[in-house]
């Protein structure tokens, strides 16, 4: 029988290019446990920072020691001088790429999980894991996500749209809006760019200068903005697996000792704990269940997705924070450790993706 061939795109553009290094890893040694390795063969593929596609020894390189070349070869990881990206040309497919039967685009944040990388694989008429095009855009768009959310009729907190252009503007017209986000959020809120994934350019403000300098910080990363109203509540998450007739996990919970779950305390060890499952009644794990199928449902996700919420302890609301729809793929990552509690191991849940992503393909 012959292995189906399943092409590993990882690295990418974003600020999160050594996070998709590290589910890269995960998701190739999953690939390679008993019941995997003689259904598939793996072929790794390399986006380098600057955009170039890299595949044969050098990918297998990088996969391996879990670090940029550069960094590989400072560290001495490398067991050979890594092949030059002098003539490498961006965007340029390897030859490999043509014998690639699935794709499983484990690319984190802009140009990885927005709906690009989706759109360009849609054209070459090969499967892929993950949602589509549309779900991808709606969910890295934090504006467009909220929008899809409101539809559905999914609660969530107060929130006001901002652009750039009001922000970098003339000194009548940025003061004003401060007043506006005051009057209708107060403090403390939330100054997010629309388009960056875990926690890059998000600041919490408490006053006036604080909120000033957090949205000229944002405006820097992206041109439409969103500002939040603060709220005192636990964070829980569930993970979505399926395309049209998905299926929720257990609920986690995120607990940390930072003033927000920021990238720092995301992505350093020992900064946050997850509790697995959460320790909540039985109505709020379900409903949050029920709400994560429902926003999966309105940006059309596909394969997977990880639903974040707000439980507001004091009276019992649930309130949806956002939609994960390539989330961190780590084996201490939250969405497979989800998976792992409802009864489902790391290798057969990068199994059933692919198979999903087939059935996509084909249906």
């Amino acid at each position: 029988m012959n292995k189906m061939r399943v092409g590993l795109l990882f690295g990418g553009c974003s600020g999160e290019h050594e996070v998709s290094l590290s589910s890269a890893r995960a998701i190739a040694q999953a690939l390679s446990a008993e019941q995997n390795s003689a259904k598939y063969e793996l072929l790794p593929f390399y986006i380098h920072k600057d955009g170039r596609w890299q595949a044969g020894e050098l990918a297998q390189q990088v996969l391996a020691s879990g670090k940029p070349p550069e960094s590989a070869l400072a560290s001495g990881n490398s067991q050979q001088p890594l092949p030059s990206l002098e003539n490498a040309t961006r965007w340029q497919f390897p030859p490999q790429a043509a014998e690639v039967d699935v794709w499983f685009p484990i690319l984190h944040g802009p140009n990885g999980e927005d709906g690009t990388v989706q759109g360009m694989i849609k054209l070459m008429q090969v499967p892929f894991i993950g949602t589509g095009v549309l779900g991808s855009a709606v969910g890295m768009d934090k504006i467009a996500m909220k929008m899809a959310f409101a539809h559905a009729g999914l609660p969530q907190v107060k929130y006001i749209t901002v652009n750039r252009s009001q922000v970098w503007s003339n000194p009548c017209v940025f003061p004003k809006l401060c007043e506006e986000i005051e009057a209708t959020l107060d403090y403390p809120c939330f100054v997010k760019p629309a388009n960056l994934g875990s926690s890059v350019g998000i600041s919490k403000v408490r006053s006036r200068a604080e909120l000033e300098t957090a949205l000229d910080n944002a405006a820097s990363y992206d041109r439409r903005l969103i500002v939040e109203a603060g709220v005192v509540a636990r964070e829980l998450e569930c993970a979505v697996l399926g395309n049209d007739n998905p299926k929720a996990s257990v609920v986690g919970e995120i607990t940390f000792d930072s003033d927000f779950y920021d990238y720092e305390t995301k992505y350093t060890q020992g900064r946050a704990d997850l509790a697995i499952p959460a320790s909540v009644p039985d109505a709020v794990s379900t409903q949050i269940q029920e709400m994560a199928l429902q926003a999966f449902a309105a940006v059309d996700g596909a394969g997977l997705g990880r639903v974040d919420f707000f439980y507001v302890e004091a009276t019992g609301e649930v309130l949806i924070n956002e939609i994960n729809t390539m989330p961190g793929f780590t084996a201490t990552s939250m969405y497979p450790q989800l998976w792992r509690a409802t009864g489902v191991a790391f290798p057969e849940l990068v199994d059933q993706l692919i198979q999903l992503a087939l059935e996509r393909h084909n249906g």
